[in-house]
Parts: structure tokens; C-alpha cells; sequence
């Protein structure tokens, strides 16, 4: 059995973590806070850009682009694919990471012909150990995401695209419903259908045609490339904050597990410590009747 030395060394060695984790704790959810707010501060403009590429669809539903598969077909193209994948540039939050990379491997063993985008130090080491090609890796870091940065990912990605040598691009993020969920997905990215952009049924038609200069299809043009740069953007903020809640769950369980663990070797002590008092006193009464014994011998002599 352990002495009250060493459980004592183990009790002060749990309560440093406990401080590390509890101060992650406190950090991420300062993140989670501001990165949600960020979100919040963007998503009208965006919201209010997709709602005019609507507006270009109610008014010329033939409108040709090479973003959009052509109408009534949504069939999967020939070709690489490209598939951005957002990770995070550390563990310590669950299965955050391992859920992400998951989803890109499904991808890859659908479609064997796949160039790999990452975002994140830990898919960037990932597919490096696992010998996994790595078309571009972003290598400014996850942890602040920002709209320059997806603009920056966006061109690369349009690029490939626009020169026919990405048939179809793909994102891999987490995506935070709410405080208590946070999913994994593969979201096609491009090309877009028509019908993501559809007015709802119960919307009155257009009584007056809007005007488009120079045309209708080089004004939906122009639109797209900062549609996708909010979509990414979204996405990077969604992945982060997803990040930060699942490290806020696990710091908050390895706090439970301390406090459990503290408990269980502060009754280990006190067990210890009564143990070596009884001991003591055991030691000494036994002590105190043999001197008495002795004492008892000598006076009958």
C-alpha cells in the first residue's frame, strides 16, 4: 500500500491538471463566444447575397453558368474531384478530428481520384503518417478563421475548377446545429444545382423583369465567387466553434474525472493516515505493558 507521502505527491499532481484543464475550459468557451458572434455579424450579408442569386433565377430560369449543373440534371461528373478538408491544429477535444477525417476517408474510398485541401495541423499529420497525398495544405493556422483566408482558399479552389481540372469540389467540416450537437459532413461545394437556389412555392412571380448589365449570366457570374467565399468562411467558423464546444465537453469530463479521482485519493489518506495512527498506538500500548511486564517481574524478586 502507497504512503501518505506518495498519495499526497498524486493528490497535488491531479490538482495541477485539474488547473490546465479547467483553464482550457475557460478558453475555449471564450473562443466559442466570439467566433459565434463573428458568425453572427457576417451571415445577413451572405444570407442577403443568396437570396440574390434567387432573384436572378426568378427572373431567367435558363440562365447559363459553368457553377451550375444544367437544369434537370444533378448526375455525378467524371473526373478529380477536390475536397477541402477542416481539421483542427490540435487534440484534446474528443472525437472532433477523428469524425472529420472519417468523413474524408469515405470520400477518398468513393472516389479514388480526390486531391486533398486541408486546413489544420492535425489533418495536415494525418495523411502525412497514413502516406495520403496532399494536393495543397493551407498552413496559416485554424484557430482564427477569417474572411480573408477563405477568400484565399476560394480563388485556389475556383482556379482548379474553372480550368475543368476539379470536376466537383467537396468540404469536409463540422457543422454546429446547436450547443449540443455538432456533426461531421461532406458538402458539394460546387457545382451548384438550381434548385439550392429556388424561391419558395409560395412566392408571388416576378411582375417586372429585372435588368441585368451587362448580362444576366455575367452578373450571376460575378456573385458566385463571394458566395462561395461565405459558404467556406461559414464553414471555418462552424468547424472552429464546433472545435472549441467539443474541447469544452472533454475538459469539462476530465474535470469530473479529477474531482472523482480527488475524492477517491483523499479517502486513500485519511485510511492511510488512520491506519498509521492506530499503528502508533498500537505500537506504543504494547510498549507501555511490556515495560509494565517487565516492571512486574523486578518487584517480585
Amino acid at each position: 500500500m502507497a504512503n501518505t507521502r506518495e498519495i499526497k505527491n498524486r493528490i497535488e499532481s491531479v490538482q495541477q491538471t485539474r488547473k490546465i484543464t479547467n483553464a482550457m475550459y475557460l478558453i475555449a468557451s471564450t473562443k466559442l463566444r466570439k467566433a459565434r458572434n463573428d458568425l453572427a455579424n457576417t451571415r445577413p450579408y451572405f444570407d442577403a447575397l443568396r437570396g440574390e442569386i434567387k432573384r436572378v433565377f426568378r427572373t431567367a430560369g435558363d440562365v447559363d453558368s459553368p457553377y451550375f449543373y444544367p437544369p434537370d440534371n444533378n448526375t455525378p461528373l467524371e473526373g478529380t474531384y477536390g475536397c477541402l478538408v477542416i481539421t483542427a491544429d490540435k487534440g484534446l477535444a474528443g472525437a472532433y478530428n477523428q469524425n472529420v477525417i472519417k468523413e474524408a476517408e469515405k470520400l477518398l474510398a468513393q472516389h479514388p481520384d480526390t486531391k486533398l485541401y486541408v486546413v489544420g495541423e492535425y489533418g495536415r499529420r494525418y495523411f502525412d503518417q497514413h502516406k495520403i497525398p496532399i494536393e495543397h495544405s493551407f498552413l496559416y493556422t485554424a484557430q482564427n478563421p477569417t474572411l480573408d483566408r477563405a477568400r484565399e482558399i476560394s480563388a485556389l479552389l475556383l482556379d482548379g475548377f474553372l480550368a475543368g481540372t476539379l470536376k466537383e469540389i467537396f468540404v469536409v467540416y463540422t457543422d454546429m446545429e446547436n450547443s449540443l450537437l455538432s456533426e461531421a459532413k461532406s458538402t458539394r461545394l460546387l457545382p451548384f444545382h438550381r434548385t439550392q437556389f429556388a424561391p419558395p412555392a409560395k412566392e408571388k412571380a416576378v411582375q417586372e423583369p429585372f435588368e441585368f448589365y451587362p448580362s444576366v449570366g455575367a452578373v450571376l457570374n460575378s456573385m458566385i465567387p463571394s458566395y462561395v467565399s461565405g459558404f467556406l468562411y461559414s464553414a471555418l467558423l462552424d468547424s472552429f466553434c464546433s472545435e472549441q464546444n467539443a474541447r469544452m465537453t472533454a475538459m469539462d469530463a476530465a474535470n469530473q474525472n479529477a474531482e472523482e479521482l480527488l475524492s477517491a485519493l483523499r479517502l486513500q489518506y485519511n485510511r492511510v493516515r488512520q491506519a498509521a495512527i492506530t499503528q502508533e498506538i498500537t505500537e506504543i500500548s504494547a510498549g507501555a505493558a511490556a515495560q509494565r511486564g517487565t516492571f512486574g517481574k523486578e518487584g517480585t524478586v
